[in-house]
């Protein structure tokens, strides 16, 4: 196997670790609203959207309409249209083999993160590769939690206080790691800027409007110096 891909499977691991506690719950959350197991594995394997997984089942389970459902899902994700040019211009030069959709397929929060922080430090001729593996062992990691959460869930946590008080802290603590991570590349009143933006929108606004409102302005303030 491609060496390249090997070291991105290796790089995912990181990612992992958040993914795969996040993604039980998902998976047990889906049960829950009385979707059938084999049904929460499919919304992973197709959608592969994190949170919004969660707000999708959230309304399916409300009989929401099929029309208000995909654009809500899609509303939460539409911060990914920054990521993809972001990433591109850290391949660029590199050997291109992958299809543009291949690429775009596998983009989250945490593999853009990820990506920023350590795709230039990967040979040029290798980055398309390093970055596949890296998608590839997190889309893999989401997949396989859900189907444990989804089928096994249920009998962990009724077994455990302690995990089930800890699952929902593991992704935020993941987001602070990247976040350390990658703050040398970032002027730090970018990152206060974009963290206080989001967080007074948070008060007055849905979380997902919040994180684009965060973004745009860590944006306007990156283009302004």
């Amino acid at each position: 196997m491609n060496s390249a891909l090997l070291r991105g499977l290796g790089a995912s691991l990181s990612i992992a670790v958040g993914y795969v506690p996040v993604a039980i719950s998902f998976g047990l959350a889906a049960v829950y609203a009385d979707i059938p197991p084999y049904m929460a594995v499919l919304i992973s394997l197709l959608v592969y959207a994190g949170a919004a997984q969660f707000v999708l089942i959230s309304l399916v389970a409300g009989g929401g309409a099929a029309f208000s459902i995909v654009g809500v899902v899609l509303l939460m994700n539409l911060r990914h249209l920054f990521y993809g040019p972001a990433i591109l211009a850290r391949l660029d030069g590199s050997a291109r083999s992958l299809p543009l959709a291949a690429l775009a397929a596998g983009l989250t929060d945490e593999v853009f993160a990820t990506s920023v922080g350590k795709l230039r430090e990967q040979p040029v001729h290798e980055r398309e590769h390093w970055y596949a593996g890296l998608q590839l062992g997190a889309y893999t990691s989401w997949v396989a939690g859900t189907a444990v959460g989804a089928w096994f869930g249920h009998d962990w946590l009724s077994s455990s206080v302690v995990l089930s008080e800890t699952l929902g802290f593991v992704l935020p603590a993941l987001f602070l790691a990247l976040l350390l991570e990658i703050r040398t590349l970032v002027r730090p009143s970018v990152l206060v800027g974009a963290a206080l933006v989001s967080f007074l929108a948070l008060m007055i606004l849905p979380g997902y409007v919040a994180i684009l409102a965060g973004m745009g302005a860590g944006v306007l303030m990156a283009l302004r110096s």
